[in-house]
């Protein structure tokens, strides 16, 4: 008897779990436009530190031993039928979606080959080095994270955070004493922490690029910088689905899943990490901890079982490290209280490593 067809469409966080979990169980393919994984929760450690860049980047090669990778975008997605192109077509008996989420430069890269994101990544370092200051739009964790990675790798350099809400973190979860201890953090580091008003209008230059400028916040204040980064604006990629199941799709482009994470109404049809409507925090963990319940569920399915395993969000959590040594964290302790922790505690989870030997691992074959 043929082994099952399971196509699973993107190589991000939640993909390549389900892809390995399910490898020695089904005919698995991979459908990846990128022809390496890229470990972004290191991405912006790499966008000032050239050597970290080599543990940012993994070939797909030795991922699975049964399965394999297809660099190549999906066109077009059904229920049972992943096209390639006008001529290529991979039918599958499951199809599992983890395309994740857009993000401006340098949190991602729209780059699918390796060699030509590392191009981008040099010369925007080397244009950094000739900078005396730049400028952040928005202080959520990515605005936060790269002001803490720019402050530890270039000490002179001075930072200007713009945050249209009232106070930096503005996620509605996160406790005031996160806030407080990263605040402290920066403003003791230089940081020019503006908020309460965008930015009336965007620098002359693209992102990541040399070009001295001046521009205002809609309430009137200054900023000069030589270079900037847009630290906001992440989208579900779900731009890919058919009209049937683009009728699950929400105004913010996440699809609609049931607690099996399969899409609603189309049991054999499944989506994992950013581009699920699940109510908590996008992060790698999340996304694995949805592959796990996917692999599970086809397993199942495969075995001629009802779907078993369910998606129990987490409670709000953060791990927020500014550079190597500095940074701050909310999480639950072994008391189910929610707790924040400080910058030794925050280096010793993530800051120092950024999770880039469990990665490694991973990739290792």
């Amino acid at each position: 008897m043929a082994a099952p067809q399971v196509v699973v469409v993107g190589g991000g966080y939640g993909g390549v779990a389900v892809a390995q979990a399910l490898d020695d169980v089904a005919d698995v393919v991979l459908v990846e436009p990128k022809d390496a994984f890229v470990h972004s929760v290191g991405a912006l450690r790499a966008a000032v530190d050239h050597e970290f860049e080599e543990r940012v980047f993994h070939p797909y090669d030795r991922l699975l031993a049964r399965g394999r990778v297809v660099q190549d975008w999906a066109r077009l997605v059904s229920p049972g039928l992943v096209r390639l192109s006008s001529t290529e077509r991979l039918h599958a008996d499951y199809v599992v979606l983890a395309t994740g989420t857009g993000y401006p430069f340098p949190c991602k890269f729209l780059e699918n080959a390796t060699d030509v994101a590392r191009a981008h990544l040099a010369r925007m370092r080397e244009e950094l080095v000739r900078c005396e200051d730049v400028l952040l739009v928005g202080a959520g964790p990515v605005g936060v994270e790269l002001a803490g990675e720019l402050t530890a790798a270039f000490g002179d350099l001075r930072v200007t955070l713009v945050e249209r809400e009232d106070d930096i973190l503005p996620a509605p979860d996160l406790l005031p004493e996160l806030r407080a201890s990263v605040r402290a953090q920066l403003e003791a580091r230089g940081v020019r922490i503006v908020t309460g008003a965008p930015l009336g209008y965007l620098p002359p230059f693209d992102v990541g690029r040399y070009g001295p400028f001046t521009v205002h916040t809609t309430a009137g204040e200054r900023v000069d910088a030589q270079m900037w980064f847009r630290c906001h604006g992440a989208r579900p990629l779900t731009d890919y689905l058919d009209d049937d199941l683009s009728a699950l799709r929400r105004d913010d482009g996440s699809v609609r899943v049931t607690r099996h994470l399969s899409l609603v109404g189309h049991d054999r049809v499944f989506a994992v990490g950013d581009i699920t409507d699940v109510r908590e925090d996008k992060r790698a963990t999340a996304a694995r901890a949805h592959a796990e319940v996917v692999a599970t569920n086809i397993h199942d399915l495969i075995e001629g079982r009802a779907p078993s395993a369910v998606h129990e969000p987490e409670p709000q959590r953060i791990v927020l490290p500014l550079g190597p040594e500095g940074g701050a964290s909310q999480v639950v302790d072994d008391d189910g209280r929610t707790v924040v922790l400080g910058p030794e505690r925050t280096a010793a989870i993530k800051g120092a490593d950024l999770f880039t030997t469990d990665v490694e691992e991973v990739f290792a074959g």
